[in-house]
């Protein structure tokens, strides 16, 4: 039960009653009220503002004395904001330093803005001050900045999917550099290969060589041998054997000889070019990975929209085709109409031919001289050409040339000729 104070209902002015315990008002009591809460906009007795901050939904809520309340301003004072700071989560974004321009908790202002001559109680602060709560504006600017961010993030993903195709490719690049290794080690080992395979077969062909050599001489010996062996009563018959045995035994005596000065059993063995082990211990990748800035895609000129213009005079001959195209500081067109071998002034705003100036060839570049004068080149002519712009086109002067003038431009008081 509330135990506040109890106030005569006679006396009450409309003041008075304002700051009446709300609790003890509904059950038909007039008890003072001695807190008020800002959220609730509402007084409370000592009593029932304990029951008051028992209630789950009331928690957090700004609960100021009596004594801090501005006379007759309780119940405008504007609901307190319901925001939590981030910082301090028990505590609402309540306070607002006007020399920092920044907003934040009770917590907030004693330990950033404890020098801070202009803090306030946000209620009181709009209250008190006539300010221009500008949240179109700022959702305006906030949208903006979305935007922003959004093309932030695109330019992320972007980069992103930049970032792993280029991976991609550099994996394809080492596989290359890998294979092009693979193929060059695949030439060594074939070059090696058939160098043994060449000096081999030398060496066989030579032991070959020697082996039918040595049956030669083997055959000859057991020919002679065998001749020797049989019994033959011709003395000139066994005079004639004995001589090829004996030249048969000279022979072969001879191959022996020879066969021990060149020792005919040789031997083949391999070195491995240890340089290709030692360089390819001594790197640690197959090349070098650096980081560079990315190219930006920059777009200097984009199309804003396009539309059909009809350019044809009334005293052209074929169908226009136009070679070159001036803009002059107001916004007129000179074209340069090949086919109809003349130039064709354009109004700016609905690009309509106004004027024409009849050329004695085809022209091929126009540029602007000044406000009031153009050239153009006339390549078959070997002619430049220069028209006044002021009132009807006209030719008041002209260059010829020994080349087939073609490009034109004009800078710094030159004008520049290119030939075909």
């Amino acid at each position: 039960m509330a135990t506040g104070k109890q106030i005569d209902t006679d006396i009450l002015s409309d003041e008075i009653f304002d700051t009446l315990c709300s609790m003890c008002k509904n059950k038909g009591k007039n008890t003072e009220g001695e807190k008020y809460c800002v959220d609730c906009k509402d007084y409370f007795c000592i009593t029932c503002v304990q029951v008051h901050d028992q209630v789950p939904l009331c928690a957090g809520h700004k609960v100021l004395d009596k004594s801090q309340v501005k006379s007759g301003t309780s119940k405008t004072l504007p609901r307190a904001p319901t925001e939590r700071c981030d910082r301090h989560s028990h505590k609402h974004i309540d306070m607002y330093c006007q020399n920092h321009d920044n907003v934040g908790c009770s917590t907030c202002m004693a330990v950033d803005h404890r020098l801070c001559k202009d803090t306030f109680y946000i209620p009181e602060f709009i209250q008190n001050n006539t300010c221009q709560l500008a949240s179109r504006e700022i959702q305006i600017r906030l949208k903006e900045i979305a935007k922003t961010l959004a093309k932030h993030a695109d330019r992320f993903k972007q980069d992103k999917q930049r970032l792993l195709k280029r991976k991609a490719e550099i994996l394809a690049d080492i596989r290359k550099f890998r294979q092009e290794i693979n193929d060059h080690l695949d030439k060594l080992e074939k070059s090696s290969i058939d160098e043994i395979e060449d000096k081999v077969k030398c060496l066989e062909d030579k032991i070959e060589a020697g082996l039918k050599q040595l049956q030669a001489n083997k055959s000859r010996i057991t020919s002679a041998n065998d001749k020797l062996a049989y019994t033959n009563t011709n003395k000139a018959e066994v005079f004639v054997h004995v001589k090829m045995a004996e030249n048969a035994a000279n022979v072969a005596n001879m191959y022996i000889e020879d066969a021990k000065i060149k020792n005919t059993v040789e031997d083949i063995d391999f070195q491995p070019d240890r340089t290709i082990l030692t360089q390819l211990e001594q790197m640690k990748a197959l090349g070098t990975l650096s980081e560079k800035p990315a190219k930006a895609s920059i777009n200097l000129f984009q199309i804003k929209g396009h539309q059909l213009y009809n350019v044809k005079d009334k005293s052209d001959t074929t169908n226009c085709h136009i070679t070159s195209a001036c803009c002059m500081e107001d916004g007129t067109i000179i074209l340069a109409d090949y086919n109809n071998n003349k130039l064709k002034r354009l109004h700016s705003d609905n690009y309509t031919v106004t004027d024409c100036c009849d050329l004695p060839g085809r022209p091929h570049q126009v540029c602007m001289i000044n406000n009031t004068q153009v050239a153009v080149t006339v390549p078959h002519r070997n002619e430049v050409h220069f028209i006044s712009l002021s009132g009807k086109m006209k030719t008041t002067n002209k260059i010829k040339t020994d080349f087939g003038c073609r490009g034109l431009a004009y800078a710094n008081n030159n004008l520049y000729i290119s030939d075909g």
